[in-house]
C-alpha cells in the first residue's frame, strides 16, 4: 500500500504510522499507538534486565597455615559462589616470616585448583602481589 494510503488510515484510526524496518525495500511500517508501543518496549527491557544475572567477583582469603578442616569449610563457600555463577578470587595471605616459604603457598594454591577442577577453571594463574598470592576461578559452563 502506498505511504499516503497508510497515513490516511492511521489518521482515521487516531494512531501513528511507525517505521519498523527502514532498510527493507519497500520500508516496513505499522499502524500503532506510539505511546503504547514505547511503554511495551520499556516493560520488555526491564524484564530482560531483571532476568540477566550479573557475575560478581567474590573474594576468599586463606592463611598459609590453614588446617584441612578449615580449608574444607571455606571451600564449600567457594563452591556455593561458583554454583551461583560468580567468579571467585582466592587470596593466600603471607604473614611475617612466611614470605620465606613461597613454595608452601604455591602448593596450597595448586591444591585448591585441583579440588575445584571438576566444576571450575582457573581464570588466571597464581601470582604474587606484595604479601598475597592470588588467582581467580570461574565455573565451567
Amino acid at each position: 500500500m502506498s505511504s499516503r494510503e497508510a497515513q490516511a488510515l492511521a489518521n482515521e484510526a487516531g494512531v501513528d504510522l511507525v517505521e519498523i524496518v527502514a532498510t527493507a525495500n519497500p520500508p516496513v511500517v505499522k499502524i500503532i499507538d506510539w505511546g503504547k508501543y514505547q511503554y511495551q518496549q520499556m516493560k520488555e527491557a526491564s524484564k530482560a534486565k531483571k532476568k540477566a544475572k550479573t557475575s560478581e567477583l567474590k573474594q576468599i582469603r586463606f592463611g598459609l597455615k590453614i588446617s584441612d578442616h578449615d580449608l574444607g569449610i571455606k571451600f564449600r563457600k567457594v563452591r556455593e559462589f561458583l554454583d551461583d555463577g560468580d567468579r571467585v578470587k582466592i587470596t593466600i595471605v603471607f604473614r611475617g616470616r612466611e614470605m620465606a616459604h613461597k613454595e608452601i603457598g604455591t602448593a596450597l594454591a595448586k591444591k585448591v585448583i585441583e579440588m575445584a577442577s571438576e566444576y571450575s577453571i582457573p581464570d588466571s594463574q597464581p601470582q604474587m602481589a606484595g604479601r598475597n598470592l592470588s588467582f581467580i576461578l570461574r565455573a565451567k559452563k
